[in-house]
């Protein structure tokens, strides 16, 4: 399986920003997708998950009402919409589909 993630970038705080991740190689609606993030010297820490079907959701405290991630079966593609973005948002993102194919990461950079 292939993980294609792409989206980051820089953005001043209080923007937006639309990360996708396009998966090949495997078939995609049955398992659950998510992001996790890295930060410069710190651990890397889970985002946000959404099950196999779309109809389940999980976030982390830090991020819930300001992230929405979301799948497009037909693309083989998640999403995650960011918006409201804090410096501390900044990261390297990764996509995971389940339960342990890894994408390359993406890097977001929030300037405040």
């Amino acid at each position: 399986v292939q993980l294609q993630a792409f989206g980051g970038g820089l953005v001043q705080a209080g923007g937006s920003l639309r990360l996708s991740c396009a998966a090949s190689g495997r078939t995609f609606n049955n398992y659950d997708m998510g992001w996790h993030r890295q930060a410069p010297g710190k651990e890397r820490e889970f985002v946000a998950s959404i099950s196999g079907s779309g109809g389940r959701t999980l976030y982390d405290e830090s991020v819930k009402g300001r992230f929405t991630i979301s799948r497009d079966s037909a693309k083989n593609t998640v999403y995650l919409q960011m918006n409201s973005l804090k410096s501390e948002d900044t990261a390297v993102y990764y996509c995971i589909l389940a339960p342990d194919s890894w994408g390359q990461g993406t890097q977001v950079t929030v300037s405040s």
